[in-house]
């Protein structure tokens, strides 16, 4: 198949992760692959790994709609006459929808929440592109509910779960690297893998190693990754009083060391759709404590291979950490949680799932070109 893949930037983030992660695949299987992406961000260009003979390109949108960028991006696609045009969220969606020279499109959704009236009144505006849409591909059932409920949906609608490669993700030896981080081997260290965003809440991490800090527990942060909540999340260790016990690695291309550098993992955002960096973690070995949001009871068995606490409550948050930080407890359940990847997020399993939809949306589209050319010929 010759595929359009449409995103609106390759900036850190799980679902351009998750969208880069597939792009390659469905190359290696053969499939001819292009990416063109909205806005100037190419953080995780490096990541893409496709023939010379594939497009990828920037429309360089400066605005949020950039009639020069949707030109741009409707001569792209009259020129590579994609048998499928693959949207990555609903942003790039505005723009593959209204530039689509008639290729069937699919978009996934990786969001569940909206939690600003900006984005809800975008959301709204967003709707009728999707109901004009070959597919929608959520990435989980709650959160396919959830917007199903709220008029998101196209003329079919899948879940595909994220998932992720069992032998890449593999536990690594960071001994090194947790003293090179300033842990000592006693520590009991907690990781947050995001992007310090407002959504992911980070400062409550800090305020959950506080309260360890006031059991006795000698909990750490470390935070994999940065950003705009940076600021907010050194504060609140200072008016806390440990702003010494946590670590902010900084922006990481392999973040397996750092994870692996954890005792257990954990999650502080307000929304979250299925989040791709937990089940990094969980390929890992890693025990997750994830607010109950989004598609998280589908993916962790409380009480068996990870915690659930209701989004917003450090107490609970705290006390969930604080029964792993039994080391033959977070040991068994860190076993459960590689089992339950292996047996249910692979990602073997959601690229054959996605090849295969997209597979039957070009066959279709072939087969009413095949119907009209009769129909015209007669």
């Amino acid at each position: 198949m010759r595929l359009a893949i449409v995103t609106g930037s390759l900036v850190h983030g799980g679902a351009e992760r998750q969208a880069i992660t597939l792009t390659n695949r469905l190359a290696e299987r053969g499939h001819d692959c292009h990416v063109i992406y909205v806005k100037n961000d190419p953080s995780q260009l490096g990541r893409l790994h496709l023939p010379s003979s594939s497009t990828v390109r920037c429309l360089h949108a400066k605005r949020y709609f950039d009639v020069g960028a949707l030109s741009h991006l409707h001569a792209l696609l009259e020129r590579l006459e994609p048998q499928v045009l693959l949207a990555v969220n609903a942003y790039a969606l505005m723009y593959a929808s209204l530039a689509n020279p008639g290729a069937p499109l699919m978009v996934t959704l990786h969001s569940t929440y909206m939690r600003t009236l900006k984005e809800q009144l975008q959301m709204a505006a967003y709707r009728p592109l999707f109901w004009r849409s070959a597919c929608t591909a959520f990435v989980c059932e709650r959160q396919k509910r959830h917007w199903l409920a709220r008029g998101v949906f196209g003329r079919r609608n899948d879940v595909i779960y994220n998932g992720v490669d069992l032998d890449h993700w593999q536990p690594v030896d960071a001994t090194a690297l947790r003293r090179a981080l300033g842990f000592a081997p006693s520590d009991y260290v907690i990781g947050l893998s995001a992007v310090l965003r407002p959504e992911k809440n980070p400062a409550q991490l800090i305020e959950a190693v506080a309260r360890l800090r006031a059991m006795g527990l000698p909990a750490r942060a470390l935070f994999i990754g940065d950003g705009p909540e940076r600021a907010r999340v050194e504060a609140r260790a200072r008016a806390l009083g440990v702003a010494d016990r946590f670590v902010v690695s900084g922006f990481q291309e392999d973040v397996r060391p750092f994870l692996s550098a954890c005792d257990v993992v954990t999650l502080t955002s307000f929304t979250e759709a299925f989040s791709l960096a937990a089940i990094e973690a969980m390929a890992l070995g890693r025990a997750v404590v994830h607010p109950d949001v989004g598609g998280a009871a589908e993916m962790i068995h409380s009480g068996h291979d990870g915690w659930l606490f209701p989004v917003g409550d450090t107490a609970t948050l705290a006390e969930r950490l604080a029964q792993l930080a039994d080391p033959v407890a977070r040991t068994r359940f860190g076993e459960n949680a590689r089992a339950t990847v292996a047996a249910r997020f692979s990602e073997r399993s959601m690229v054959e799932r996605y090849e295969q939809v997209l597979a039957e949306l070009a066959t279709a589209r072939s087969k009413r070109a095949q119907l009209r050319n009769r129909a015209t010929a007669h």
